[in-house]
């Protein structure tokens, strides 16, 4: 839990940072500040290791890694070490989403199809009206963790067989009338 707790904190900090950044004091970004915190947090809520990357305007002013992967190892964190982040990638992907919206690149009620043409649900009716709001609500019709054995645990379908594979699940629902979890969408 507090790992869990620790992640959002560093998430949090990380959205703060960037948007009070001026990218015109790129020269003066406060790195050390900045590797205290990270330190420090490390330390308050007993996590092994970490990774920050900080990122304005397209340059990287900050990509390090912290501490160890795994405690009593030892292999060291870097900027390139994966961890298993779970559904904190689903506030990524809102916000990356939002951005775009923001840029009005997509809308939240375009069609899913439009984006992606191979995409295809159980229902016609579902692939035809499934809209981006719709891949973020949980509510595409599909049962709580229905298809996460299509990636978890670890597999070798990569994403477009994943994709191909989504319009063999029957749905547990009609769309838009059920909130259910759901990983694949």
């Amino acid at each position: 839990m507090r790992r869990k707790t620790f992640l959002s904190v560093l998430l949090i900090v990380s959205i703060a940072v960037l948007s009070l950044f001026d990218t015109t004091v790129a020269a003066s970004f406060p790195a050390g500040k900045i590797n205290r915190f990270v330190l420090k947090a490390m330390k308050h809520f007993d996590v092994p290791g970490a990774s920050v990357a900080v990122v304005s305007d397209g340059r990287v002013l900050l990509c390090k890694g912290y501490g160890v992967r795994k405690i009593g190892e030892k292999g060291q964190v870097d900027e390139n070490t994966l961890f298993a982040i779970a559904s904190n990638t689903k506030a990524f992907t809102a916000t990356a989403l939002a951005i775009l919206v923001d840029e009005g690149r997509i809308k939240w009620y375009d069609r899913v199809v439009d984006y992606l043409p191979d995409f295809q649900m159980y229902d016609p009716y579902v692939t035809r009206e499934l809209r981006i709001v719709d891949l973020l609500t949980h509510r595409c019709g599909l049962g709580l963790g229905a298809g996460d054995l299509l990636f978890w645990p670890q597999t070798d379908f990569s994403t477009r067989e994943i994709l191909r594979r989504i319009r063999f699940i029957k749905p547990a629902t009609s769309l838009r009338t059920r909130y259910a979890y759901c990983n694949l969408m």
